[in-house]
């Protein structure tokens, strides 16, 4: 064997563990990691995808189409995942085998496939190489069950979260508004019930973080009414917290200043794993948020219409609902852009070009 035959089967061995290290590398960030950290091999196939199924939803027609169109986006996306990573390992064991001995590529790609998908129809001739198609075969085995757990656990999170935002559905509207939830527990339960809810939605956010960064797909998944988005809800939720606390004159309520935090942590550590930008410590009004003064005294105007309590001090409760909203607006509306969220006041309709409103609109 020349000299330059044994440099290209030792680079080719080197080459093909790294791939197959950095493919398995992979899979554990995505599928094992208990902890949101961003992974090249993910990216390269959530990121193109993404612009190919957002290229057909402009071309769409109206909101349903849209809204049809983009469901598909996650569930194809982490469908092709597995195939990717699958396809990464028998390219890296190819190189390994090749290294080793094995005369031909297409012998090599027929040994690593027999070996990683299990079939058995093909054999190593060496010692060496058998070990490296057990070794293949047990990464397959692994792969497969990982995906095959994968599943259930994503589907159970998204399950959780779909019923807090179907339960906000009849407390805040559709689309989801913090004037209305306020108005409906004023009407139904009294705003001393909002209590309770803050408490609720605190719990909501904690486990919304935890589960969106570390499987991060959940962000894409679209929920399974057409006018429902988890961002949107989280944002009428959040606004609802900070005008409770900015222009209501009731008895101060720490549990909706806890929600208000958590809400807006939530939706930063979300925010960072995209890399969506907001400030890390803004001030208002040196910052500014994108509600306007005059959203705003229509929003209290509509309160005091409906008898409910409301602060004289206007100028202190604008600075003091600016002063909790500047902790989430940006990123909140960066997330109803990246989830390409139906349309709702005070978030997606002024997160940039995703403004269409669904047929249907129950807010009254």
């Amino acid at each position: 064997m020349s000299t330059g035959l044994i440099i290209l089967r030792i680079a080719a061995f080197v080459l093909g563990l790294i791939i197959v290290l950095t493919t398995i590398r992979s899979a554990i960030r995505t599928l094992v990691l208990s902890r949101g950290i961003r992974d090249p091999i993910s990216s390269a196939v959530f990121v193109p995808l993404r612009k190919i199924f957002r290229f057909r939803a402009d071309l769409a027609k109206n909101y349903e189409q849209k809204d049809n169109i983009m469901a598909y986006y996650a569930p194809v996306s982490l469908l092709t995942l597995p195939i990717v990573w699958l396809t990464f390992i028998l390219i890296g064991f190819m190189a390994l085998y090749w290294a080793m001995g094995v005369q031909d590529l297409q012998d090599a790609f027929t040994l690593s496939g027999s070996s990683l998908l299990t079939l058995g129809f093909a054999d190593g001739d060496t010692q060496l190489q058998i070990v490296f198609v057990f070794i293949e075969a047990a990464i397959g085995l692994i792969m497969v069950a990982l995906i095959i757990a994968y599943l259930p656990t994503m589907y159970g999170a998204f399950s959780r979260r779909e019923t807090a935002v179907a339960l906000l559905d009849v407390r805040a509207g559709r689309p989801p508004s913090a004037v209305q939830m306020i108005l409906r527990y004023h009407r139904n339960h009294g705003l001393d019930s909002l209590h309770e809810s803050w408490k609720r939605w605190e719990e909501w956010f904690a486990e919304v973080e935890e589960s969106h960064t570390s499987l991060a797909a959940l962000v894409f998944f679209r929920s399974p009414q057409p006018g429902h988005s988890w961002v949107t809800a989280a944002g009428a939720v959040l606004d609802t917290a900070a005008l409770t606390l900015s222009v209501l004159d009731i008895p101060w309520d720490a549990q909706a200043a806890l929600c208000v935090r958590s809400g807006y942590l939530a939706l930063r550590r979300i925010g960072d794993f995209f890399k969506i930008p907001y400030k890390a410590d803004p001030m208002f009004p040196d910052d500014q948020i994108s509600i306007t003064r005059e959203e705003f005294e229509g929003t209290v105007e509509l309160l005091i219409a409906a008898g409910l309590p409301v602060k004289k001090d206007r100028d202190r409760a604008w600075r003091d609902f600016g002063g909790w909203r500047i902790n989430y607006d940006a990123v909140l509306l960066g997330l109803c852009e990246l989830t390409m969220a139906p349309y709702a006041p005070w978030s997606s309709d002024r997160a940039g070009t995703f403004v269409i409103r669904p047929s249907t609109n129950d807010s009254d």
